[in-house]
């Protein structure tokens, strides 16, 4: 599959310079297709048959196993999820911390994760994101670590699997920034996020979360999905491995265009994703943005702006057609550098600035 075939299956890109991946992906006809395809076939066959129940049933399964293929995790470690909030929320549910544990987590995380932690009832520690500041502040009270692969604020990459390895303590990884944006190895992580809707592409509602023991994490957070069988009173026995951490039924639709859209990834995503968000860098650099460059990096490209002009300057692009978004309060605006990301996408960005 040529670049130019890969990026035609988004109609978006026709019209726009489309670099808001990191807070929804671009849609492809075939997920669309995929999502209308399924939603008619309830609409001519009904929804609640055995013969559809099977079909949602064996789909969850094929989807779970494809989710598990992304990360490098096993499928009995896999949960299907609706978000990667979703996910934090299962995992802090589950370990039951305190207010004599803490938490180290980063300046620069979402709320998506920050709200679960603060919810959690232990004490949060918020370090500058840098490694060795995040190391010196653990102390025999501290039970987990918990912070994204990527930054959403910089596109900042943390050595996760190094800070789990200095530290021997649980991780909770964040990957809304980083799973198909970058590769990603869960395998030695203990819990890991996924996001169907960003750089994955797919419909909006859907996730995953990778336990490495699941047997390990208490089901703090039940649904019918987690159990095989139950008693009266709601005692219950819960599925084998990670299944027993789905939150929800998954629109079947969207499980749907999801299996479409990681079907259409191209083999070389990462390493073209890779290149162009340098490219960007540096056509912003020369263009005189004052742009934030990581030591190590992702895909996510964010410039400095007063933070009371980020907003505006964000209008201002969605006016020229280029779709970007600011981070209020911090004087950022962010540039979410895909794929499917053409030369004449990073132009058009600069001519508009």
């Amino acid at each position: 599959m040529t670049f130019e075939e890969a990026r035609a299956r988004f109609p978006v890109l026709e019209r726009f310079v489309y670099l808001q991946a990191g807070s929804v992906g671009p849609l492809a006809r075939g997920t669309l297709d995929a999502i209308v395809e399924e939603e008619e076939r309830g609409l001519r066959e009904g929804r609640g048959s055995f013969t559809a129940f099977e079909r949602i049933v064996a789909a969850r399964e094929e989807l779970r196993a494809a989710l598990a293929g992304l990360v490098g995790a096993d499928v009995e470690q896999v949960a299907i999820t609706a978000s990667t909030t979703d996910g934090c929320n299962i995992v802090l549910h589950g370990l039951e911390l305190g207010p004599g544990d803490e938490v180290i987590t980063t300046t620069d995380e979402h709320f998506g994760l920050l709200g679960p932690l603060h919810a959690s009832g232990a004490r949060v520690l918020a370090i500058e994101p840098d490694p060795e500041r995040i190391v010196a502040a653990v102390t025999p009270r501290t039970k987990l670590l918990a912070l994204s692969h990527v930054l959403w604020t910089t596109g900042q990459v943390l050595p996760v699997h190094e800070l789990k390895a200095a530290t021997g303590l649980p991780i909770l990884v964040d990957g809304a920034q980083s799973a198909g944006a970058i590769p990603v190895d869960a395998v030695g992580l203990d819990f890991y996020t996924v996001s169907g809707q960003k750089w994955l592409c797919g419909p909006t509602g859907t996730g995953a979360l990778v336990v490495a023991d699941p047997e390990g994490l208490r089901v703090g957070h039940p649904s019918y999905l987690s159990q095989q069988a139950h008693d009266p009173d709601g005692t219950f026995e819960p599925k084998e491995g990670a299944r027993r951490f789905d939150p929800n039924l998954t629109p079947p639709e969207h499980v749907a265009g999801l299996l479409a859209a990681i079907a259409a990834l191209p083999e070389w995503r990462f390493e073209r994703a890779a290149a162009t968000a340098e490219r960007c860098r540096e056509l912003l650099r020369e263009a005189g943005a004052d742009v934030v460059v990581p030591d190590e990096r992702a895909t996510l490209v964010s410039w400095r702006v007063p933070a009371d002009e980020s907003a505006a300057a964000v209008a201002r692009l969605a006016e020229a057609g280029v779709i970007v978004r600011d981070l209020p309060g911090r004087g950022l605006v962010r540039a979410s550098v895909g794929w499917w990301t053409s030369d004449g996408d990073l132009e058009r960005l600069v001519k508009s600035l």
